[in-house]
């Protein structure tokens, strides 16, 4: 239970220095995007190699180069998604979701919360988390496609970060 065997400890120590060094290697090969965290899909994959890394880790069963395909295969994955993303309307409105705008001019905006299932508590938290604590001094709380929140203080009236937004009331 504490102790297997040094031949085990070998194995970590040599398959996780070579699986780790491959990841960071091919991570920098592949860009920022990799790992960015600005969809759904983004997020599987950064956990997917996560997983990938542990399984390759602590799974005898797992071969370093089966890991390291593995590692191939998420990473051309996301490539592949985001390359059509960039390129299609039709696969970026497949993969990415819409910001969705969940408080304007100070007004909680009801249906955009339900939609998106976020609650006015959540929304005040995000607000506290930017250093404001007064709803009305705030031109707008964006839900943003990664499910954070930007919180906007009041802006000029033509702020071209606000201009496409979902469920932005008309003014």
């Amino acid at each position: 239970m504490f102790f297997d065997s040094w031949l085990g400890l070998l194995r970590v120590l040599v398959v996780g220095t070579l699986a780790y060094g491959s990841l960071v290697l091919l991570l920098r090969v592949s860009g920022k995007r990799t790992l960015a965290k600005m969809n759904a899909f983004d997020l599987v994959v950064t956990v997917a190699l996560g997983s990938t890394l542990a399984s390759i880790l602590l799974t005898e069963s797992v071969a370093l180069a089966e890991g390291l395909l593995g590692f191939a295969l998420l990473v051309g994955l996301q490539y592949v998604v985001a390359w059509g993303s960039v390129r299609s309307v039709r696969v970026r409105r497949l993969v990415k979701s819409e910001p969705r705008l969940v408080l304007w001019k100070g007004r909680f905006l009801g249906e955009a919360m339900r939609l998106e299932r976020v609650t006015e508590d959540e929304v005040l938290a995000a607000l506290r988390g930017s250093g404001e604590a007064d709803p009305g001094r705030i031109e707008a709380v964006i839900l943003e496609t990664d499910g954070s929140f930007s919180v906007v203080p009041e802006a000029p009236q033509q702020a071209l970060a606000l201009t496409r937004l979902a469920g932005r009331p008309e003014t």
